[in-house]
């Protein structure tokens, strides 16, 4: 019922050694940035509106790393963050909080409105809404559907992230490096746009004003937001070509949504907006927000993407063999996540080497530049992603990025990468149960009545993120109306995009803490998501959270775990297949390593519904993904 081209009884299909692929097919986006005037401009349009429609507001603008460039707030503007309850009124996780945080929210929908969009794809918190619910597309009239493609995805960008940088209020070497944290992940309010200059995204726009940070549970409206309008007025002048906007991307047949907001509907005229130093200390004021802004800089310029400044730009030769290839630095020329092998000497007979993971890498950065994008315009165009590698302990082993890749897919590769590597160890279980919250200790339970196995998270099976997935949604299999939820999950009354079970649980007191943070109550959360132990001192297995859709595998050699690698950043059968095929090709390239074998993989798990009996799923690779050949079903039988 849910198969997979991972698995199967088939004699796997002899591979040649293959070479990796030459740089050069990749144009790097301008080194575009918004000036300190651009941003004034922004807020100044989007404040006109708001005071037009007697709705003052929270305004946040951010450059495409993530730095906070201002925050505005109009005098009266409603400082209440309140986050929607599910259909049993439950508060679970961060349902229900309701908390002065207006100005993280607003940080958090421009994050997202920048981190989503690249020059092939514009995106904004609508769409994002409509790509995380529980059914695709969301709507009263589509239960039954499976969930959102990026189901999941609001749970990156974490505030505790090991990966994210955080702001520094002195300033100096490193300050503006990206990719920068969010306060509270990625959000699905609309109210966030991206924000475009000759048609290269630089930044984005966030707008809290009515005290509800929710999502759209209905696609098939219109909606009269006000916030979507205000924040449409701040980016008049800097808004996404139309021809790259989500409403121009399908995903399974169904048009992505970019904005029900139209400019016919505005109530003010951006263009003839007084400028602003005319409003700035009359009807609202810069405001400092802990962790982010420091309003006695005041408005700030946004870094470039692509400069040594941003902390993310195109590797070196010594760096990484193909040119294409950018990495993330610290803002003083050094790789931050530089290629080495693995620190899990010990506990893994032969840990993965450095030349091993090099290899991997290359490979599948070659599958990445042959395939075809899911979600970029226009058609053809190549996929752009980021592919992360780490070692049984979670920790980073090598990071590439394709040069315009969007932004929030390099937290969510190291997530996915952590997530194969973590379900597939033995260890799972006994870290989980020892993790300090009951909630998360229960998940366990559930997991192994749900399998009807009590061994299971004890390494006997190979968990990708696909079927991890699949056992963390609130139907199982996906979408099933009247089925049970997967032990991973929160059962449908329980359920919405503020508590997806396990997942969210394993987040929450970092997320509660670091609002907390921001309100000044209390001190920062960590750098280390969640409360499992460590392996050892300062190794942490899920150092940035999990993930729960797919796009990662984890590695092997014979039949022993050694790492994981995780794909972040088009569709998702684009990022299954470049995790899947490109440590295939490394394999047979490096020799004596590889995807697991067959007869562990997650494919092979059957579950007992009573009427009927489910496998999950191990990855599912696109049919004819490749723009050089007509090749089809790449991955069956590897």
């Amino acid at each position: 019922m849910l198969s997979s081209c991972g698995g199967g009884d088939g004699t796997p299909t002899p591979t040649p050694t293959p070479t990796p692929t030459p740089g050069g097919l990749f144009t790097a986006p301008a080194q575009e940035s918004l000036t300190a005037a651009d941003v004034q401009k922004v807020i100044a349009q989007a404040a006109a509106e708001a005071q037009a429609r007697n709705l003052p507001a929270n305004i946040a603008v951010v450059d495409r790393v993530g730095n906070v460039l201002a925050v505005f707030v109009m005098n009266g503007a409603n400082p209440r963050l309140s986050v929607p309850r599910p259909p049993d009124n439950g508060t679970l996780d961060l349902q229900g909080v309701d908390v002065p945080g207006a100005v993280a929210g607003a940080i958090a929908k421009a994050i997202t409105g920048a981190y989503l969009s690249s020059s092939g794809n514009a995106f904004s918190t609508r769409t994002a809404s409509q790509i995380v619910q529980q059914h695709f597309p969301p709507a009263p009239s589509t239960i039954g559907l499976e969930s959102g493609p990026l189901f999941g995805v609001q749970f990156s960008q974490l505030p505790c992230s090991d990966l994210s940088a955080r702001f520094l209020p002195g300033g100096g070497t490193g300050a503006l490096i990206g990719p920068k944290r969010s306060p509270l992940g990625l959000s699905a309010d609309s109210g966030g746009f991206p924000l475009y200059k000759n048609g290269v995204v630089v930044g984005g726009i966030g707008i809290m004003a009515d005290g509800v940070y929710g999502f759209d549970p209905n696609i098939l409206d219109v909606d009269s937001d006000a916030e979507e309008f205000i924040a449409l007025a701040g980016s008049n002048g800097f808004a996404a070509p139309e021809d790259i906007r989500a409403n121009r991307i399908t995903v399974d047949g169904t048009s992505l949504r970019f904005t029900d907001a139209l400019d016919s509907g505005l109530s003010s005229t951006p263009a003839s907006a007084p400028g602003f130093a005319a409003i700035n200390g009359v009807i609202g004021a810069l405001t400092s927000v802990n962790g982010y802004y420091d309003a006695a800089g005041g408005v700030l310029a946004g870094t470039a993407y692509g400069t040594e400044a941003s902390g993310v730009r195109r590797a070196s030769a010594a760096e990484f063999v193909n040119s294409d290839a950018f990495i993330l630095t610290d803002g003083a020329g050094v790789n931050r996540y530089p290629i080495r092998g693995g620190t899990d000497a010990g506990a893994v007979a032969t840990p993965l080497t450095a030349v091993e993971v090099r290899i991997i890498l290359e490979e599948a950065f070659a599958v990445l530049s042959r395939a075809r994008a899911q979600i970029r315009r226009p058609l053809d165009s190549r996929m752009q992603a980021t592919v992360s590698i780490v070692d049984t302990r979670g920790e980073v082993l090598g990071i590439v990025r394709s040069p315009d890749a969007p932004i929030f897919g390099t937290d969510v590769a190291l997530q996915k990468a952590r997530t194969a590597a973590f379900f597939t160890n033995a260890a799972a279980g006994a870290q989980l149960l020892a993790d300090p919250s009951a909630d998360v200790q229960g998940f366990v339970g559930k997991a192994r009545a749900f399998f009807k196995d009590p061994t299971a998270l004890t390494g006997q099976f190979a968990l990708s993120d696909r079927g991890n997935g699949n056992v963390s949604r609130p139907y199982f299999p996906d979408g099933e109306v009247g089925r049970p939820n997967g032990p991973f999950s929160r059962p449908i009354q329980s359920f919405n995009p503020f508590s997806t079970g396990l997942q969210s649980a394993l987040i929450v007191n970092n997320v509660l803490t670091h609002v907390g943070f921001i309100l000044g109550a209390n001190p920062d959360t960590p750098q280390r998501c969640a409360a499992i132990p460590d392996v050892v001192p300062g190794q942490n297995r899920l150092e940035n959270g999990i993930q729960i859709f797919p796009g990662s595998v984890p590695i092997y050699r014979g039949n022993t775990l050694i790492g994981g690698i995780g794909v972040s950043g088009d569709g998702i059968d684009q990022d299954d297949m470049v995790s899947f095929l490109g440590l295939h090709n490394g394999g047979q390239r490096a020799g004596g390593l590889g995807n697991a074998p067959m007869a562990v993989r997650s494919d092979r798990i059957e579950v007992d519904l009573g009427n009927a009996k489910v496998r999950l799923r191990y990855v599912s690779c696109p049919f004819a993904p490749f723009l050089d050949t007509a090749q089809q079903n790449v991955c069956q039988g590897l």
